[in-house]
């Protein structure tokens, strides 16, 4: 098993947010100063809004962007959903597909926004461009990427992301390669005290919180 901190890395960001970045694979321009991805997912950053910051209007194309809600409010403007305001505890994802889209994202309040940014690689190119949200329940995760292409629950791929508000005492199990991002609370992975900001690359994730609430990212191979 490894960890990774979010405080260990240097401060980035842009326009009216800043952030730090944990995963920048390879494939997306990135370099030994941070972790490569596992599977489709290619980049996580831990960022935060300035007070009425945003990113400014910019375009994507054949990518799946997830905004992960941790504090705060966000607007989203552009080509999808526009208008669209989301929460805490909340989940957006966009697929940019062939067809591509433009988004402005604003945090609209005098405090600061906090959330994760992560992005992962479509399996089939050219797709149309398509836009999800979700609500996050108590003490379950919920699969918000990935699956069969079967299904419309979520957008399909061999990687999956599972994310959860937890409870203390909730037992997490997953077998194979994962990766897990703790956020909010703290936790016991193979009897090693994980907290806010760890990222943690292991096999046969067996997990226990620890804290009263824990905001938990898992992702890993279907």
């Amino acid at each position: 098993m490894q960890i990774l901190h979010r405080d260990s890395l240097p401060l980035g960001g842009f326009a009216g947010l800043t952030e730090k970045r944990l995963i920048k694979d390879k494939k997306v321009g990135g370099d030994s100063s941070t972790w490569e991805g596992l599977g489709n997912v290619v980049y996580l950053a831990d960022a935060n809004y300035l007070p009425y910051g945003e990113t400014k209007m910019h375009s994507h194309s054949e990518i799946d962007v997830i905004t992960v809600m941790i504090s705060g409010r966000l607007t989203h403007e552009g080509s999808m959903k526009d208008g669209q305001s989301m929460v805490a505890n909340q989940v957006q994802v966009q697929r940019a597909g062939g067809e591509g889209f433009s988004h402005n994202e604003v945090n609209p309040d005098q405090g600061s926004t906090r959330l994760l940014q992560i992005w992962a690689l479509p399996e089939t190119a050219g797709e149309p461009a398509a836009y999800k949200l979700y609500d996050l329940p108590e003490n379950q995760l919920i699969r918000i990427y990935g699956g069969e292409k079967s299904q419309s629950d979520t957008f399909d791929s061999h990687t999956i992301i599972d994310i959860g508000l937890l409870e203390k005492g909730k037992s997490v199990q997953q077998q194979g390669e994962y990766l897990a991002y703790i956020t909010n609370g703290e936790a016991e992975i193979d009897g090693v005290k994980v907290v806010d900001g760890d990222l943690i690359l292991g096999e046969n994730l067996q997990l226990t919180v620890t804290s009263e609430n824990l905001h938990l990212t898992v992702v890993a191979n279907a």
